[in-house]
């Protein structure tokens, strides 16, 4: 497992914390997220997706249908990527985002990590 980038973007206090991983199994992925879920202990939720070739899933985490392993997936398809995972972790601030804000937060924080690195 390599972690390639990583980018915080804060938006009416939580905060978007997107990790892109170059992985070459399930196993990498499992490893990856129990450590994120270790290291981040008061964050809400864990919203991720990957494909490694046919191998593809995403996950909203507890987020509204949607809102969140969708944009990051899409993120992934449009970029072209193979034998990634991208996990954008959010700690809730105490305000309601919406699911317009919520899903153009988690796509921003993990688009600006894809941006450092290409």
């Amino acid at each position: 497992m390599n972690l390639i980038n990583t980018y915080t973007l804060e938006v009416k206090k939580s905060k978007f914390i997107a990790y892109y991983f170059e992985v070459n199994s399930l196993n990498e992925i499992e490893l990856i997220l129990n450590n994120l879920k270790k290291e981040h202990k008061k964050a809400k939720h864990f919203p991720y997706a990957y494909k490694i070739d046919n191998l593809v899933k995403k996950s909203d985490d507890k987020e509204p249908s949607n809102t969140a392993g969708s944009p990051i997936y899409n993120l992934i398809i449009q970029n072209n990527l193979n034998n990634v995972l991208i996990v954008v972790i959010r700690y809730f601030g105490g305000i309601k985002l919406g699911t317009g804000l919520l899903t153009r937060s988690y796509l921003n924080a993990a688009n600006e990590c894809l941006k450092k690195i290409q």
